[in-house]
């Protein structure tokens, strides 16, 4: 059982393809028009976790694509002799299971608000269409974004996961997914998407929490065209990440912190990076697979 609160900051980017796709609006990836900031629900970035789960690991999940719904996935639940807080995906994000018993709600103690990119983002402009049969079958239009710099900010919470049983293993696979699940994600208009910083700050005790540390971060250039507009940016070599504000406030609640679990792609460039860990303790590296 766990016994802190964690707060998680999440970026991963996506070139050349379509972060999150809105079915409301001809699949294109979901946008603040008004800004051109881009898009992505809680609902995607858990659906890359739960796949990786499923996928990849070979542990039965709730939302599972074997079943059409939750009535079909209780059933086969059943039929496994698995009670849901068996199931990773409930122990973390919590579910709603259709049935009677306990109101069939489990609240998750792992939760995201919506991801949006650090910087306004522009769509490729063109009218490509794809299909695969010469009868014109299959035809539709194919909707993506140069590049996207994409923040997410979780928390876990210490209260809400003694309903679930969420054990540190089950954080430590979290962690894991975290960085390995999105890579793995290689379908047509998914692939081209990495992971690029990750920490997740492991608070001192179930009372604890922090602010959402994305407004934290900001997008700069050395180039000076890309500094007059940062719709420009096209690879990570293009900015760099400014975090003098994170660490600042870090500083201020240092007292709050027990250790920062963390991980940084090489090629994004943090200048300040390593000032984070005001504490040598804090330091808790993670690793790709």
């Amino acid at each position: 059982m766990i016994n802190n609160n964690s707060e998680i900051l999440f970026l991963y980017d996506a070139q050349m393809c379509n972060p999150n796709g809105d079915m409301d609006n001809e699949n294109k990836p979901r946008m603040d028009y008004d800004t051109f900031i881009n898009l992505v629900s809680d609902v995607r970035l858990k659906r890359y976790i739960r796949d990786y789960f499923e996928d990849i690991k070979g542990e039965e999940i709730f939302i599972s694509n074997k079943a059409k719904d939750a009535k079909e996935r209780n059933k086969q639940i059943q039929d496994l002799n698995k009670g849901h807080l068996k199931l990773i995906d409930v122990r973390l994000f919590g579910a709603v299971t259709a049935e009677e018993d306990r109101g069939g709600h489990f609240t998750g103690p792992v939760q995201f608000n919506w991801g949006y990119s650090l910087h306004p983002v522009e769509i490729v402009d063109s009218s490509t269409i794809t299909s695969s049969f010469s009868g014109g079958q299959g035809i539709g239009k194919d909707y993506r974004l140069y590049y996207s710099l994409i923040a997410f900010s979780g928390s876990v919470n210490a209260n809400a996961a003694k309903e679930t049983n969420l054990t540190e293993e089950d954080l430590k696979l979290f962690d894991e997914a975290m960085l390995n699940s999105i890579p793995l994600a290689r379908t047509r208009t998914k692939i081209g998407q990495y992971p690029r910083l990750y920490l997740r700050l492991e608070l001192k005790g179930k009372d604890k929490f922090l602010k959402d540390l994305r407004s934290m971060v900001e997008v700069s250039s050395q180039n000076p065209n890309i500094v007059q507009n940062l719709r420009l940016i096209r690879n990570p070599e293009d900015y760099e990440l400014d975090i003098k504000p994170l660490i600042k406030y870090l500083e201020q609640n240092i007292e709050l912190i027990s250790c920062i679990h963390y991980w940084k792609d090489e090629q994004i460039s943090i200048p300040d990076f390593d000032k984070i860990f005001i504490q040598e303790n804090w330091k808790k590296p993670l690793s790709l697979k």
